[in-house]
């Protein structure tokens, strides 16, 4: 039997485990492009309707840093002018946990460039214990 102390740590754990199973779940079911990232910025998860903007599967893509992630895709303005990570919906997200919204260019790992509107927010567990982010996203 673990100590009180780590038992707590486990059950944190197990429920940030959870909010995140079952945001994977959710996503998995919307037919509008969806990610998710962890506490620490680790992209974990997007479904079959990004995979069709991204031009990527996630099984090929897998488990990664959501700033390497993003930054493959080139986000830019209207003008070509590149957005730096701080600035993008997932990473105001994931810092300040707040929602944020941004259109910008994009060229999809098929070469493809597109027009995307994306909304992030923060995923909380408890009112103070933040988990990750979810992210959604379409084609202006």
């Amino acid at each position: 039997m673990l100590p009180p102390q780590a038992m707590a740590e486990v059950d944190s754990h197990r429920q940030k485990h959870l909010v995140l199973i079952l945001a994977r779940e959710f996503a998995s079911n919307l037919a509008t492009p969806t990610l998710i990232a962890d506490a620490r910025g680790r992209l974990v998860y997007y479904n079959e309707a990004a995979e069709a903007v991204l031009g990527r599967r996630f099984a090929e893509a897998g488990e990664m840093e959501l700033d390497e992630w993003t930054a493959s895709f080139a986000p830019r303005t209207s003008d070509a002018v590149p957005i730096p990570a701080q600035r993008r919906p997932a990473r105001i997200a994931l810092d300040e946990q707040r929602a944020a919204h941004q259109r910008y260019q994009v060229t999809s790992a098929d070469g493809i460039e597109r027009e995307v509107e994306v909304t992030a927010f923060p995923l909380f567990a408890h009112a103070d214990e933040f988990v990750g982010i979810v992210a959604i996203f379409w084609r202006s």
